[in-house]
Order: C-alpha cells, then sequence, then structure tokens
C-alpha cells in the first residue's frame, strides 16, 4: 500500500473518480463530503496525506487545516476550481503543501501526491539501512539481500515511523497513535511483537529500549 488518503471532496461524481483512480494505484482512500467529517475523521485517525476540496458544506477547507495544523504536519492538497492568486496565496498560509486547480489530470494529481510522499524520506524511493536492507517506499517492503520480507500492516507502520526519525526517542504515545486506529484498543503486549520481529530483521541493537518512554532506531 502507497498510503492512506483522506478524501474531501463534495462533488460526488469526482469524489469516486479520483478515488477509483488511487485504489487502482495502491492508495487507501477514505472520502468524505463534509468539512466538519473530514475534521473530526483527521482528529480520530492517523494518514499519508490530505486531499481536501476547499468550497465545501460544513467548514470550509481552508478554516479546516488551518485548524489541525496544530495537530497534525501531514502533507495537504487542495483540490479546488478557486484560481485567483489571492485565494492560493490563502491556501499556503493555512498550511497546505500544494495547490491544484480544477480541473486537472488526474496523472497530475497522483505526481504531486507522489513527491509530498517521498519528501518526507528526502525525496529517496528506498532507504539504505545498511548495506545488506534496504526499505522500498514504491512497495512498503523491506528487502533484506535483495530478498522481501513479510511484514504486517502495523510491523510496517512502525518501521516506517523509525524511518522517518533515526536517532530520535519515540514514546509508546506516538506509536499507539501511529499504528492504532481511532476505536482500537493498543496493546503492550503486540507492540512488543511487533518490535521482536522486527529486531529479528534488523539486528537487536538497531532498536533500542527507553525504559518507561518508548525506542529509538538506531541507524
Amino acid at each position: 500500500m502507497k498510503g492512506k488518503v483522506l478524501l474531501l471532496e463534495d462533488d460526488l461524481s469526482l469524489s469516486e473518480t479520483i478515488k477509483e483512480y488511487l485504489e487502482e494505484r495502491g492508495f487507501e482512500v477514505e472520502s468524505v463530503y463534509r468539512g466538519d467529517e473530514a475534521l473530526e475523521k483527521i482528529y480520530e485517525r492517523n494518514y499519508d496525506l490530505l486531499l481536501l476540496d476547499v468550497m465545501v458544506p460544513g467548514i470550509d477547507g481552508f478554516q479546516l487545516l488551518k485548524e489541525v495544523r496544530s495537530q497534525t504536519d501531514t502533507p495537504a492538497i487542495f483540490i479546488t476550481s478557486l484560481d485567483s492568486v489571492e485565494n492560493l496565496e490563502k491556501g499556503f498560509k493555512s498550511g497546505c503543501d500544494d495547490y491544484i486547480r480544477k480541473p486537472f489530470a488526474l496523472k497530475e494529481l497522483l505526481l504531486r501526491m507522489e513527491t509530498l510522499l517521498k519528501r518526507e524520506f528526502g525525496k529517496k524511493e528506498q532507504i539504505e539501512i545498511d548495506p545488506h536492507r534496504y526499505f522500498d517506499l514504491e512497495s512498503d517492503t523491506l528487502y533484506i539481500d535483495g530478498e522481501p520480507v513479510s511484514l504486517n500492516q502495523k510491523e510496517t507502520a512502525l518501521l516506517k515511523l523509525f524511518l522517518k526519525h533515526p536517532n530520535e526517542k519515540i514514546s509508546h504515545e506516538k506509536i499507539y497513535d501511529t499504528l492504532w486506529e481511532y476505536g482500537e484498543t493498543p496493546s503492550d503486549m503486540a507492540l512488543r511483537t511487533y518490535i521482536k520481529n522486527l529486531r529479528k530483521y534488523l539486528g537487536k541493537e538497531r532498536i533500542e529500549s527507553i525504559k518507561r518512554y518508548g525506542y529509538k532506531f538506531i541507524k
């Protein structure tokens, strides 16, 4: 899976077209049609990218992103028919990473999305862990000596979190928020199992336990 996307678009036909196109290319897409509904989803769940129309029922896209920017730095693209320089400026001031005017080609949207997602990892397509191991961002797959390793969804999410924050302390709370969706109950026992499995593939010395706090990925 390339990433989880929240799509806010009140044109049902366009929303379905975008959703279908992105899902065919490996994204998981959750569609909403109102700004207040999108706001609730962003507070409840973790997304890799936000696609936000501006003129929608409830809270508009500009105000929505401005409000959530204190809580999340998730990359965001406005998709809107508003084409003035003033609206473009307003969009970037509200915290967006990119702004695409309607009508647009779906391929252009895809390219902009992929560029933003790579930016989180320094625009790399592969993250080298050591001479024998690397993580492929295109397929979300860990490779050891050229062979793919089978990780479950939460193990993959945990590895990506570590790779985004090498040599940094990451709290249990941050890990729980990343791995478990709203409504799911975080499990310390499950987390220890995921850590054990990653250590098996990466080496015990790669993941340092920090007592009563969390973990650190050593790179």
